[in-house]
């Protein structure tokens, strides 16, 4: 059977409109094992002959998955998207002799300590971290280079990070998370001051192949919302140390998103997110690159060789757009595009009237995104602050 056994949680942009369509242009049949299967199928309810089959089933722990997948015939691939999945399913994928990430690598990279301390052994990179696991971890804890940054050690998406600038706030803010999360571990560590950026890569089992790269700019600290992209070359030797440092981490085969900061030192990474970039910048990618992007990262996990990225002379810009307050989503733009000149225009909503939105200060913030593509030396911003400047919402406590 040629099935694409496709691993996830809740469903997302990147599997509904990248991942699902791209693997029956394939000819694949993809079956979904997700621990949340009502979610998704309410997402697939009106697709007809093209639904994906849905399985419930413990994604986070491989020999679920693999106890599940034993029941059927070896599928032709076992993928995820989702930062939580990359290890187990790289398990999986192992067991049956498949196509797969490194499952070290993907733990290595997924815990933010490890990363650190492998770079630290390598002698690439020495940015000062601790584990706190505890209150009595953090009474234990001295010489804290303020201003630091707090974060859960295996955090995604900006969620409960915070620029911390003395010890009292630090402390305040660890209680309040073991408090809503008890057990949870978190990690305190050097903050890193200079322009973020990214570097997008897909790799098959015979090299890592460079898309591009963002920079990347953020909201108000304390907080690390990401609020715009801007498609960006990096210089050559900046991009060769990221390389190596991937390289070390053991980073390679399929789609990695990686950010880090530009210091006098060299790049330094944030994190390492083993997967496509998300909130919609891979659809961008994909347009901005002018290549079957969902299409190339699955053949990868089927084992083919990808072919050379062709040149491009375009760039893009993503703007999100966030709430302000928290409250009920009473007035939001519908979905549409527009053309302004040589640039291609694509908002799309992210909540819809009479939701309800938090104040997180993460990407559950945002409201809508907008994408734009031009060739290189077309006024890009100008058109993307024009299109934005008609775009409203209003959102009621």
């Amino acid at each position: 059977m040629n099935e694409l056994i496709l691993t996830a949680q809740v469903p997302t942009d990147a599997v509904t409109l990248g991942f699902l369509p791209a693997a029956r242009r394939l000819g694949l049949k993809p079956v979904v094992l997700t621990s949340h299967p009502d979610e998704h199928r309410a997402q697939y309810g009106s697709w007809g002959s093209e639904r994906p089959g849905v399985i419930s089933c413990h994604v986070p722990d491989p020999f679920a998955v693999i106890a599940e997948v034993s029941r059927r015939e070896r599928p032709a691939a076992i993928f995820s998207n989702s930062d939580h999945l990359q290890a187990a399913t790289a398990l999986a994928a192992e067991y049956f002799g498949l196509p797969a990430k490194n499952w070290q690598a993907a733990c290595r990279v997924k815990n933010k300590a490890e990363m650190r301390a492998c770079l630290t052994r390598a002698g690439l990179d020495a940015v000062w971290f601790a584990v706190l696991s505890s209150p009595d971890d953090l009474s234990g804890l001295q010489d804290i280079p303020f201003p630091c940054v707090l974060k859960p050690r295996e955090g995604i998406a900006s969620e409960d990070v915070t620029l911390v600038r003395e010890r009292t706030a630090l402390q305040q803010h660890c209680e309040a998370f073991w408090k809503a999360q008890p057990g949870r571990a978190l990690m305190v560590e050097e903050f890193l001051d200079g322009p973020l950026h990214t570097l997008e890569t897909l790799g098959d089992a015979r090299r890592v192949q460079v898309l591009g790269s963002f920079a990347t700019a953020l909201g108000a600290p304390p907080h690390f919302i990401e609020t715009r992209l801007d498609w960006r070359p990096l210089d050559a030797r900046v991009q060769a140390q990221v390389l190596e440092q991937l390289d070390c981490l053991g980073v390679g085969f399929g789609a990695c998103h990686t950010e880090f900061v530009l210091t006098p030192q060299g790049p330094r990474l944030i994190e390492v997110n083993y997967r496509n970039i998300g909130d919609q910048c891979d659809l961008m990618l994909q347009d901005l690159l002018e290549i079957p992007l969902f299409e190339w990262v699955l053949r990868a996990h089927l084992g083919e060789t990808l072919p050379d990225l062709p040149a491009t002379r375009r760039t893009a810009t993503v703007r999100y757009f966030c709430t302000r307050q928290a409250g009920t989503l009473v007035q939001a733009p519908a979905a549409q595009d527009g053309r302004a000149g040589e640039v291609d225009l694509t908002y799309r909503p992210l909540r819809h009237p009479g939701e309800r939105v938090p104040l997180s200060h993460t990407n559950r913030d945002y409201l809508g995104v907008l994408r734009a593509v031009a060739p290189l030396g077309a006024p890009l911003d100008t058109a993307a602050d024009a299109f934005g400047a008609g775009l409203h919402w209003e959102v009621r406590a």
